[in-house]
This record gives structure tokens, C-alpha cells and sequence, in this order.
């Protein structure tokens, strides 16, 4: 069972795509719209969709009761779902970045804490948080979104050291640039402006989470940064 959050398009669903054949039973959330649409044809009957906006909390409830309920364990969890919003300090929107905070880093410690105390009871899991480049390399305007990606690094260090022992493993995988459409649905940020000579796609990011959750049960590997050959900054 593994479950993605922000699955329905991008990495997230690259991911679902990746680990589908394998045999995963998936649990997929992605926001009520029409792209929830596109996802049941694809994925059919099998896999439990969970619509909903994960930085609300009952998102995260459901999406651990669907699991349970519908394949009766909590096995992975891929903290996928992300925002960006940027801006210099006399011109930000305050609203904006609570919104980017509140669905970047507070809704996975919400998630990460409701998924480990399944995990730690049934003795198995692992939890996979998507941070970003921007964890340790920023630019002016933008230090809002590096902190959440930040946040949510040392946060996982933290509850990797907490849960070893318990059979639940933690881990952060950092991509560089990558081509999705995390800047198009920015207002006013046009696609060119996420520059890099050579994007990662995001089939390279699922591939680099199945090498994750592939390690044998005593390895973990708690921080995997996947930059593009070209990548300068």
C-alpha cells in the first residue's frame, strides 16, 4: 500500500505510474477538481482516491483511513504535494505564504505523525518526504518556500532518529529543477523563469523513490538529492 499526496499530476503521479506495476495498491489525493477525473481512469478500481486539500486536516485522516479501510495496513507514505509562491518583502502576499507553509511543511508533519503511529503499531512503513533543492540553496523572494523545504528536512531527521528501532523508516529525497508545473500555476510566473539547461523528469524522481522503498528492510537511506547533469545553481 503506498499513498501519495499531490497525485495528480507531476511527480506525484509519475510516481504512482512507477510503482503501479509492481504490484503497489495505491491511495491517491489530489484536490477536487477535474484532474481527480483523469486519475480514476487511469487508475481504476485499483486505487482508492482521496479527494481533498491536504493542507486541511481532515485530508490527511482520510487518506490513512482509506488505506486502512480499503487494503487494511499503512505501508508507505509519499509526502508529495507542494506549492510555491514567491515575492520580495515590501510586495509578498502574506496570505499566499501562510497557505505555501500550511500545505509544504505543516500538513507533512500532520500526515508523517498520523501514518508513524499506524506504522510503529503494526511494527513496518516507511515514510518518503519530497523536499527540494531550495532546502540549501536560495534566492531573494524566495526564502518562504526554501524554509518549508528546509523545515521539512530537519523535521524528517528528527522523526527518522525517533522511530528507528520501531521498524518505520524515514527519508527526504531533494530534486533539483525539474519539468512539471510547479511555477505554471504561480500568478504571474511563466514557465521559461524555472531555468535550467537540462530539467529532470519527473519519471527520474519516481524512479529515484523506488530505489528507496527497494532497500532491504535493515537500510535506510534518510537524505537522496537528484540534481540534473546540468543543473549550475
Amino acid at each position: 500500500m503506498v499513498a501519495i499526496t499531490g497525485a495528480s499530476s507531476g511527480i506525484g503521479r509519475a510516481i504512482a505510474r512507477a510503482l503501479r506495476p509492481l504490484g503497489a495498491r495505491l491511495v491517491l489525493n489530489a484536490l477536487a477538481d477535474s484532474e481527480l477525473d483523469a486519475l480514476r481512469e487511469e487508475f481504476g478500481a485499483d486505487a482508492a482516491i482521496v479527494a481533498g486539500d491536504i493542507a486541511d486536516a481532515k485530508t490527511g485522516q482520510e487518506l490513512l483511513a482509506a488505506a486502512l479501510g480499503r487494503f487494511g495496513c499503512a505501508e508507505v507514505l509519499v509526502n508529495n504535494a507542494g506549492i510555491f509562491r514567491n515575492g520580495s518583502a515590501d510586495a509578498i502576499d502574506l496570505d499566499a505564504m501562510e497557505r505555501m507553509i500550511a500545505v509544504n511543511f505543516t500538513a507533512v508533519v500532520r500526515n508523517c505523525y498520523l501514518f508513524a503511529r499506524a506504522m510503529a503499531a503494526q511494527g513496518s512503513g516507511h515514510i518518503v518526504n519530497l523536499s527540494s533543492i531550495s532546502a540549501t540553496l536560495t534566492t531573494p523572494g524566495c526564502g518562504v518556500y526554501a524554509g518549508t523545504k528546509r523545515a521539512v528536512e530537519g523535521f524528517s531527521e528528527a522523526l527518522r532518529i525517533e522511530l528507528a528501532g520501531t521498524g518505520v523508516r524515514v527519508g527526504v529525497i531533494a530534486p533539483g529543477t525539474t519539468d512539471t508545473d510547479l511555477f505554471d500555476r504561480v500568478p504571474g510566473q511563466p514557465r521559461s523563469s524555472n531555468v535550467a539547461v537540462r530539467k529532470l523528469d519527473p519519471a527520474d524522481l519516481a524512479d529515484a523513490v523506488r530505489y528507496v522503498l527497494e532497500r532491504p528492510d535493515h537500510a535506510n537511506i534518510p537524505h537522496l538529492r537528484l540534481y540534473s547533469a546540468d543543473q549550475r545553481h
